[in-house]
């Protein structure tokens, strides 16, 4: 109510009544968008929930890329579900440039990153990040990979276009019919969306997901979220970390 107040102000409407009313008619495509900025949940930061982007790092990347040891130009392909503000993409990002450089460099890598957000996307896409938001990330790869704001934006931190080259940013309903991708992911990140669903919209999700999985592949959700009680072919590796049967 707090946050929907505001677009009641805004539009010159008396009642939440009247604001449903507006989204049902022919002018309600237009303000579905700013419904939905206003009310998604966007708290993030930098390597949350660390365990996954440790066992990315002591698991996953050595044995996919051992697996592939004689191929050239391999790409690893992430899928950042829920990108948010871009916190968790940039996560990711960081550890494959740091790996693939050093121990695997016949390979490349990828990240997909959606939203249902068209407003947090486009922050994500920015990659502008206050510096309390960096906390957890090393010293030198914050100078590394990361511009330090002067001016208007001292205090502030910017990614640099280097570490941006491989993401490609998609505003996306994770519950739509159809998803624009054809390619599968190595690893799909899609950490506390189904804490918001009720069985049925999880049970579909998951299947969905699972679907875009290469044989092997690894989802990521989110530790207070669980998939003991949905039907679903994966296998649960460790708490919040499943796998798709090779």
């Amino acid at each position: 109510m707090a946050r929907l107040s505001k677009r009641l102000r805004a539009l010159g409407l008396p009642s939440y009544k009247s604001y449903i009313d507006l989204l049902k008619s022919p002018k309600g495509k237009d303000e579905m968008t700013n419904l939905i900025d206003s009310i998604s949940t966007n708290h993030t930061y930098f390597f949350r929930e660390i365990q996954h982007f440790n066992f990315l790092i002591e698991k996953i990347l050595p044995d996919v890329c051992k697996e592939s040891s004689n191929v050239c130009n391999k790409t690893f392909r992430v899928w950042s579900a829920a990108t948010s503000s871009g916190e968790e993409p940039y996560s990711i990002a960081l550890v494959l440039e740091e790996y693939l450089k050093t121990k695997a460099k016949n390979w490349n890598w990828q990240i997909q990153c959606t939203d249902i957000s068209t407003r947090i996307l486009k922050k994500a896409e920015e990659g502008i990040f206050a510096k309390e938001r960096l906390e957890k990330i090393r010293r030198d790869w914050l100078t590394k990979y990361f511009e330090k704001g002067h001016g208007e934006y001292d205090g502030q931190y910017r990614v640099k276009a280097a570490l941006k080259r491989n993401f490609k940013f998609t505003c996306l309903n994770l519950l739509g019919a159809n998803y624009p991708f054809k390619d599968p992911y190595h690893v799909i990140f899609c950490r506390n969306v189904m804490i918001y669903f009720d069985r049925p919209t999880q049970e579909e999700l998951v299947a969905k997901l699972e679907r875009l999985l290469l044989p092997g592949g690894y989802l990521m959700i989110g530790h207070a979220e669980s998939l003991t009680a949905i039907k679903h072919n994966l296998k649960m590796v460790k708490p919040a970390i499943y796998r798709k049967p090779l």
